[in-house]
């Protein structure tokens, strides 16, 4: 197998390239990868550093929205898994285009893209299914609504076996300190101080469980589904900043509660039970490990993430 992973030097395309040449992806065994990455600001060629110099990994370095770009790439790959992306159109709604043209003219026979929960907005209870109407708030959810409509369009229309992604909220090592979780942390260690919506909840999801879940329905899925893949835990946010802050050892002296941007989901929550019934995907990484594990090491990396501070 053939597989082209954009995005593939960012937060979660870097775990699942790793986690594949490792041979820890049932069905990806042996699998030759190339890369495709713009390495903006949430792409780091380090992310890779443990495969850099695996025979069976080649690095592209430029833009899925570059038309000419990906008709060299992709003519050379069975399968696709689509992760990059950006709070921009060109990035996410063109980049997507793009990608799937090439994808189309070249007979791909796997396309997973990787979305995201937020597409469906906020729910005050419950948890949105898959076949749940979109209605992302936030600009960046609307641009990855509509990529996930156009990469389900190719498959309708064209008969392309596109498969969708959309998963909670993912957590884990490798990710920019943007994000909520890797933002306090960072915060607590350098003396710092972070803005927190206490209000909002969230389900999260470890890392290794999103990439294997990704594995799974690129194995075995079928084309053109959507699949919700969910964390193993719903928190409020000023929660988890409690649980980080036991972890870290420190007080709330480092956390600012701010109310919600415009845009903030109040709450968001999936129902994964397709991909539990069809594929047997279970979380296994337990919420206290898994936030453990994380805060750990970025105690242990500051050398990676205190150049992404701003």
């Amino acid at each position: 197998m053939n597989v082209l992973v954009t995005g593939g030097a960012g937060f979660i395309g870097s775990h699942f390239v790793r986690a594949m040449l490792a041979g820890r992806l049932p069905g990806l065994e042996g699998a030759r990868v190339t890369v495709l990455d713009k390495l903006t600001y949430a792409g780091n060629f380090a992310n890779l550093g443990p495969v850099a110099h695996d025979k069976r990994l080649d690095f592209v370095p430029g833009d899925v929205a570059d038309p000419a770009l990906a008709e060299v790439v992709v003519r050379r790959h069975d399968t696709v898994v689509h992760f990059a992306a950006e709070a921009d159109v060109t990035s996410t709604v063109v980049g997507t285009t793009v990608l799937l043209d090439a994808a189309l003219r070249h007979g791909v026979a796997r396309f997973v893209h990787i979305s995201t929960g937020s597409v469906y907005g906020s729910i005050p209870a419950g948890a949105w299914a898959e076949r749940a109407a979109l209605s992302p708030t936030s600009p960046y959810a609307a641009m990855k609504g509509a990529a996930d409509l156009l990469v389900l369009a190719a498959h309708r229309t064209h008969g392309l076996p596109v498969l969708v992604v959309r998963p909670s909220p993912a957590y884990g090592s490798h990710q920019h300190p943007e994000n909520l979780i890797p933002r306090l942390v960072t915060a607590v260690l350098t003396g710092g101080r972070a803005a927190l919506h206490g209000a909002s909840a969230r389900d999260w999801l470890h890392v290794h469980d999103l990439i294997r879940a990704v594995a799974l329905v690129l194995a075995d899925g079928r084309a053109g589904e959507v699949y919700n893949v969910a964390g193993s835990i719903e928190l409020a946010h000023r929660d988890l900043a409690a649980l980080l802050l036991e972890e870290l050892g420190a007080t709330w002296d480092s956390i600012d509660i701010v109310p919600a941007p415009p845009g903030e989901d109040a709450r968001q929550a999936l129902d994964d039970d397709k991909i539990r019934h069809d594929l047997g995907w279970r979380p296994h990484v337990e919420f206290a490990s898994g936030l453990t594990s994380t805060v750990g090491w970025y105690r242990d990396n500051p050398g990676w993430w205190r150049p992404l501070l701003p």
